[in-house]
């Protein structure tokens, strides 16, 4: 997809007509409906500045109305290996194993890398129409591509700068130890620009769960990154790795806060004791779960995980590539199934249902009153067609323009 949106402004400016949330109308104890009014935002270097009564100015940019609400954030996505853009390719039906799936990349790699910066800008094009303007995307690190996968994605990402941002995993996606990936790890983590050591199923893959989690403990430690892993695995090794990253990470408090573990199916396939347990030690242990929705037949236990404090937070994880053909993109549509599967019908709930796509911001808080945005906030934002949030979740509405750091889109062939 190219880039659908115009840039309209990236100065200091005001918007009017904006519409946000004021609060809850209750029917006894019950929310029924969301309040809204319409407002001035005034957005100066890149920030806000505040937000007064709305005002009719000649000066000022019409909102129309829209819905502001904050923008989107993917928090588990794959930009670097994408089969978007290329023409339709379905599922082979040969795709039985994470092993089988490893051959399969280093045979197509080096093809897909004489394309990959275009196809990486046009996916984040995707995410953008939807509202999305902030990614943490896996970049893989492996024999077969070295760090060229890194070195296009930041082209990718230096050309989209000024209307989004990511935070980079270095991701063995074929094993540490299984293929000769720890000395490109290694050289990975050295660099400013990587965030978060990575790891993939260190039992099935590496044949061990101590030396591929020490080794990527060690890695985080000695360059001061956090920690993502990638975890399929249920059962006994699933469990057990869980609980060993656990340990690790509570003998090393600097890791508190900065380590998840994607997909994390072991989890869905517990008692709820076991469920209550493990998740009281992941809470206790500040490690978070990342995943995408749904979990092909694994129902995960959200609500009990943010039920004990547990930071849940969500991505595509694949769009239209060799791994799966549902990632559409949309993190509203993620929103939206989560309040499919796990029953937030209500308007309270559906509205709080929004967090999944904003990574935990929200316009009002659980009694209802205004929490963003607010002074000083940074100018992130989406314009929505939407009453309220509680609507924009159910109907996954449309995005009309987006705000990058106060640099402000509007959605082509929209009139503004």
């Amino acid at each position: 997809m190219k880039f659908p949106y115009t840039l309209l402004t990236s100065g200091d400016y005001t918007l009017k007509n904006v519409r946000l949330e004021t609060g809850f109308e209750y029917d006894d104890q019950d929310v029924v409906r969301t309040k809204t009014d319409l407002f001035c935002v005034e957005i100066v270097k890149g920030h806000i500045r505040g937000v007064t009564e709305n005002k009719i100015s000649a000066n000022a940019i019409d909102a129309k109305g829209l819905l502001m609400l904050p923008s989107f954030k993917d928090m588990h996505i794959h930009l670097d290996k994408t089969l978007y853009g290329l023409p339709w390719q379905a599922l082979s039906p040969k795709r039985n194993s994470v092993k089988y799936m490893i051959a399969y990349e280093q045979e197509i790699i080096p093809r897909l890398l004489e394309t990959s910066i275009e196809r990486a800008e046009q996916l984040i094009s995707l995410l953008q129409n939807y509202g999305t303007t902030y990614a943490r995307t896996h970049f893989n690190v492996d024999p077969t591509s070295g760090l060229t996968s890194l070195e296009h994605l930041e082209q990718a990402l230096q050309n989209k700068e000024n209307s989004f941002k990511a935070e980079l995993v270095a991701f063995p996606q074929h094993g540490l130890f299984y293929t000769d990936s720890a000395p490109l790890m290694k050289e990975a983590a050295q660099l400013k620009k990587v965030g978060f050591i990575g790891g993939l199923d260190p039992y099935s893959i590496d044949g061990s769960i101590e030396k591929p989690i020490d080794f990527t403990v060690e890695l985080a430690l000695e360059y001061d990154k956090g920690i993502d892993i990638h975890l399929h695995e249920i059962g006994k090794s699933g469990m057990k790795t869980i609980n060993y990253l656990i340990d690790k990470v509570m003998e090393n408090s600097r890791l508190q806060g900065k380590t998840f573990i994607s997909h994390a199916f072991a989890l869905g396939h517990l008692t709820d004791r076991e469920t209550e347990e493990i998740a009281e030690k992941l809470a206790a242990s500040k490690i978070g779960i990342a995943s995408s929705v749904p979990f092909r037949g694994t129902i995960m236990p959200i609500p009990l995980l943010r039920k004990y404090g547990v930071e849940v937070v969500i991505g595509n994880d694949n769009v239209q590539d060799y791994w799966s053909t549902f990632g559409t993109g949309n993190m509203l549509q993620k929103a939206h199934l989560i309040a499919e599967l796990y029953g937030y019908e209500t308007e309270y709930d559906l509205s709080r249902t929004l967090a999944f796509a904003t990574q935990n911001i929200l316009p009002l808080d659980e009694q209802g009153g205004r929490q963003w945005p607010k002074t000083g906030d940074v100018a992130d934002m989406v314009l929505v067609e939407a009453s309220c949030s509680a609507e924009a979740v159910s109907r996954m509405s449309s995005i009309k323009a987006l705000m990058n750091n106060g640099k402000l889109f509007w959605k082509n062939n929209d009139s503004f």
